[in-house]
């Protein structure tokens, strides 16, 4: 299998995170991507390729052009002020607020930020924008006939809506790489979130549409980030109705009850018919992931990669999380060398 690779990953190197009341170093770093870029070329997964660039377009056709706009300046918007730390959020257009986009940096950041945890320092947007064609590489090498690739994107992509960032997430890199495929003759995309996070803005930017499948297995908002989005009546609407499916789990929830909701999902896009599968693809499942409550395993993450590939789908696996330990590079390439393993 093929992984997609840049080392303008490292270009976001962020040096505070709002955790527990307190700025600490951000669990989403640039060690995470060096862990699992080891762990593929220790196991000799297969070659690793540099990112095409395919320009701005893939960006703008699900990206809102004043919030990609933001992304592009934030950083020396703020910087401008004179401010000493990384840009971090103070206010948002809160319920009965205005949601007039303001002239000051202090605004358009509470604007366009869904969080207040992920900080915008220098290279965020490079970063980002690289992070992307990452994606579109691999969506790419699909169209021309890959079974299986492997988009390592940093930073990850799942909590990018059309013109809000957070979670760790700046463009949604699974939902540029799947409006690409449509755009180039695929007529129907499933998205397979496994991620421990919902992945809110990817179901936000296809919640209309019938021609893109998503499921997304989570901790239940009601106890995990993002909170406000991941419930499972969340369903879609107007013509997406029933083509987004929700698994929110309770904390502490072991393999044999996250792999049956995995068997559902996996049912589901089967009958969706997709000519093509995209998993955003975060091992925050695991039981020692810092800031997560799932009990996943690490040979547990094999298993799912081979149940993954039961489906006999040409699949685009995209890096969303998994933070800030060695294991997260044995546990992606798990999933990885399992649906070789099946394939």
């Amino acid at each position: 299998m093929e992984t997609i690779f840049t080392e303008k990953h490292e270009l976001r190197n962020a040096r505070t995170e709002l955790f527990a009341g307190e700025l600490v170093e951000p669990f989403e770093r640039p060690s995470r991507a060096q862990f699992v870029i080891d762990r593929v070329r220790e196991v000799g997964l297969g070659a690793v390729s540099v990112p095409d660039d395919y320009g701005m377009e893939p960006v703008l056709a699900v990206h809102d052009a004043a919030f990609v706009k933001f992304l592009q300046t934030a950083w020396d918007d703020w910087a401008a002020t004179g401010a000493k730390g990384e840009a971090i959020p103070t206010c948002w257009p809160a319920r009965r607020m205005s949601a007039r986009v303001p002239n000051h940096i202090d605004g358009k950041l509470g604007y366009y930020a869904l969080a207040s945890e992920t900080s915008i320092s220098p290279g965020t947007w490079e970063a980002a924008y690289a992070a992307a064609q990452t994606g579109l590489t691999g969506a790419q090498r699909i169209l021309g006939g890959a079974r299986a690739v492997f988009s390592l994107c940093r930073p990850p992509g799942h909590h990018a809506a059309q013109d809000m960032y957070g979670g760790y997430c700046f463009l949604n890199n699974a939902a540029i790489a799947a409006q690409h495929l449509r755009e180039h003759g695929v007529e129907r995309v499933a998205i397979l979130d496994v991620d421990f996070h919902h992945g809110n803005g990817t179901q936000d930017i296809f919640y209309n549409r019938a021609d893109v499948y998503f499921a997304s297995i989570h901790g239940d908002p009601m106890e995990a980030f993002p909170h406000f989005l991941g419930h499972r009546e969340e369903t879609g609407q107007g013509a997406g109705e029933g083509y987004s499916v929700n698994y929110p789990l309770p904390p502490g929830t072991p393999f044999d009850i996250w792999r049956s909701a995995l068997a559902d999902a996996l049912d589901r896009i089967s009958r969706f018919a997709p000519q093509v599968l995209i998993v955003s693809l975060g091992v925050d499942t695991f039981e020692a992931d810092p800031i997560s409550f799932f009990r996943l395993k690490s040979d547990d993450f094999t298993t799912y990669g081979a149940d993954i590939a039961a489906l006999g789908l040409p699949t685009l696996f995209m890096m969303e999380g998994g933070y800030a330990i060695k294991e997260i590079g044995e546990n992606t390439v798990n999933v990885l060398t399992g649906f070789e393993s099946r394939d």
